[in-house]
């Protein structure tokens, strides 16, 4: 399993090559705020706050379901395998500062949360070791991968070792017993963050994504990235005493009714059918749009194929709101009427679907910025005020950075000087976390700055 980088790219640079006016060749005196070495301390997050899922059990079961006994190419697995009993984790010499913290509170997330039995080891015979490397070296190897988790090895030399044999196959597994996570040492605290949420789940359960999930990090759309209440009651599920490694999707869907009902109270008082299974075409579609080796044509073809076969399917999830998402992203500096239209057809489907979520909050930002762009400052005052708390509650620094951001920029544009050096100083915390670097938060605050029509 692997984070690509395909689809957590960011894209915002799309956004101003539509908006930015074409006279903007100054950088703003407010930009050189973030001249590096004058930023403020780094923002981080403390726990989140966890959200119960409303879904019926016996949708939840349909969930867990499909996301343990089908890998994401589709293939099928055909017995359930996990660790089986305490749970070590090691990470290896050389990673940047901020895993270890993330790590440990993903870790007692994942003891409270989700009762495993898991903790902390210094040993090399740790259940999940964590190796990072600097990302070019570990995309010499997976190209295309931000970030990836494999059976059966303990390290990156093992790894290499074992790529020609079955030994990596997650279908061959019969119990786990070592798993090795790899994650990029030159990329942002959020970044490693992600990867951290993503590949340690994946270790530990489910080893498939499923694109109509709207409150997982088990969804190749990464609008969550840090665990869900949703993903922790799938992994909660997953370690239950009524499951064990070795049994067959039939015996698991025995078993599940009497675990939900006793993990899940709740379950049953909202009641939501499991949705469709998602057809490859569709799949293969949004890969070819988001993906790497396509001309922009290609890419603004596949989206709309993705646009059609949803509709075409009639769903009414967040798989059309995602197409509608692609296609808005990738027509940003072609077309910006179709643009608009597309984000703003994604908007009504997420907020449908997941009220006040992350995914209205990435829609809500991008329509932000072509408002500051065109001078409507109080619309885009609006949109980010409504944004930001669903940014805040996903812990995505990189987003809350730039809606605070472009709020700074319209607060100036209003006259309200004050508030926006407030704000603007707000952003370049939180900036450190999501960008990384401080060169990359003076050039996000540059570019969003270039959005003003006055500039």
């Amino acid at each position: 399993m692997s984070r690509f980088l395909t689809l957590t790219a960011p894209v915002f640079a799309m956004l101003l090559a539509a908006c930015a006016p074409s006279n903007s060749t100054d950088v703003p005196d407010r930009a050189a705020a973030a001249a590096p070495g004058t930023l403020p301390a780094m923002n981080t997050f403390g726990a989140p706050r966890i959200s119960s899922p409303t879904r019926s059990n016996s949708t939840i079961a349909a969930d867990f379901l499909d996301l343990s006994f089908q890998m994401e190419s589709g293939r099928t697995i055909d017995r359930i395998s996990r660790f089986e009993g305490p749970i070590t984790v090691a990470v290896a010499s050389g990673a940047p500062a901020s895993l270890n913290s993330d790590l440990d509170q993903l870790l007692r997330r994942l003891r409270s949360e989700a009762g495993i039995d898991i903790s902390r080891t210094s040993s090399s015979e740790a259940s999940i070791t964590i190796e990072t490397m600097p990302r070019s070296r570990m995309q010499r190897v997976v190209p295309q991968a931000a970030c990836f988790v494999v059976p059966r090895v303990s390290s990156w030399s093992e790894f290499r070792r074992a790529r020609s044999g079955r030994s990596l196959d997650w279908t061959t597994l019969d119990t786990r017993e070592r798993v090795a996570v790899f994650i990029p040492s030159d990329v942002s605290p959020q970044e490693v963050r992600d990867c951290l949420h993503e590949e340690i789940a994946q270790a530990l359960g489910p080893l498939n994504d499923l694109y109509r999930l709207p409150d997982s990090v088990f969804n190749d759309d990464n609008f969550n990235a840090v665990l869900t209440g949703f993903d922790m009651l799938i992994l909660r599920t997953y370690y239950d005493d009524a499951l064990r490694s070795g049994m067959t999707r039939a015996q698991v869907a025995s078993a599940l009714p009497g675990i939900l009902s006793r993990i899940n109270p709740g379950g049953g008082v909202t009641i939501r059918e499991s949705g469709s299974q998602t057809p490859r075409a569709w799949i293969t579609a949004i890969e070819a749009a988001l993906g790497p080796g396509q001309s922009d044509e290609a890419r603004v073809s596949a989206a709309e194929r993705a646009v059609r076969l949803a509709q075409q399917r009639q769903w009414t999830d967040t798989r059309l709101a995602f197409s509608y998402f692609a296609l808005g992203r990738l027509t940003l500096s072609r077309d910006v009427e179709t643009s608009i239209q597309a984000f703003q057809s994604a908007s009504t489907i997420f907020e449908r679907v997941a009220p006040n979520g992350i995914q209205s909050a990435h829609v809500d930002m991008q329509l932000a910025a072509f408002a500051l762009s065109a001078g409507r400052t109080e619309e885009a005052l609006r949109l980010t005020e409504r944004a930001l708390p669903a940014a805040t509650r996903a812990q995505n620094a990189s987003l809350l950075s730039t809606l605070l951001m472009i709020r700074a920029e319209a607060l100036d544009d209003v006259g309200r000087a004050s508030e926006a050096r407030s704000v603007r100083l707000d952003s370049l915390a939180w900036g450190r976390y999501g960008f990384g670097s401080n060169a990359a938060v003076s050039a996000r605050l540059t570019e969003v700055a270039a959005l003003s029509p006055g500039r």
